[in-house]
């Protein structure tokens, strides 16, 4: 069984500016830099066979590279949160990329979750939730970071990835990757 998931990788430069906005974060799973990267199909738990017949249809994707950008930081889970996270400008080629790649899982035999498509870059998971005082922390944090916004930066692949689960977190390792350039 393969663990896998589709997504873009982020540039070194943004990775950098991401990095810095997860200083004084001293709680949680901070995701480290090389792992930054914006997800657009978690496929879940897969036979080696599901992944390779996905693979091929993902091969089949025409789609055009994309300027994306940074807007902000915010959290999932409200007043208890469970994820901290860079926000991503919504995009219509990222969402129509998002589209076919969802299709080519569908024809490599997966059916996918439903759930609203929420782009954006994770920077720190916090499990179960927070204590009181470090959710103070962390809407300060935001505050103070609020304004992260970057100026477009290029998408022209995206990756397959496997997701080895470790006591430290998730470690990503990309299976194959797929040049963004011509569109349908």
């Amino acid at each position: 069984m393969i663990r896998a998931f589709v997504g873009i990788a982020v540039p070194d430069k943004i990775a950098g500016l991401l990095e810095a906005a997860q200083t004084g974060l001293d709680f949680g799973r901070v995701v480290p830099p090389e792992h930054f990267h914006l997800t657009l199909a978690f496929l879940g738990e897969q036979p080696e066979q599901v992944v390779e017949d996905v693979h091929h249809q993902l091969g089949r994707i025409s789609a055009a590279g994309m300027d994306l950008a940074l807007d902000g930081l915010g959290v999932f889970g409200g007043e208890a949160p469970r994820v901290l996270f860079a926000e991503v400008k919504p995009d219509t080629a990222l969402s129509d990329l998002r589209r076919k790649v969802r299709g080519a899982a569908r024809e490599g035999g997966l059916e996918l979750d439903h759930k609203r498509f929420h782009p954006h870059i994770t920077l720190a998971r916090f499990g179960k939730g927070l204590w009181p005082d470090q959710a103070g922390e962390l809407h300060n944090l935001i505050s103070k970071r609020m304004r992260l916004v970057t100026g477009a930066f290029q998408a022209t692949k995206f990756t397959l990835y496997e997701s080895r689960l470790g006591k430290d977190g998730p470690v990503y390792e990309a299976i194959a990757t797929y040049d963004l350039g011509g569109a349908d």
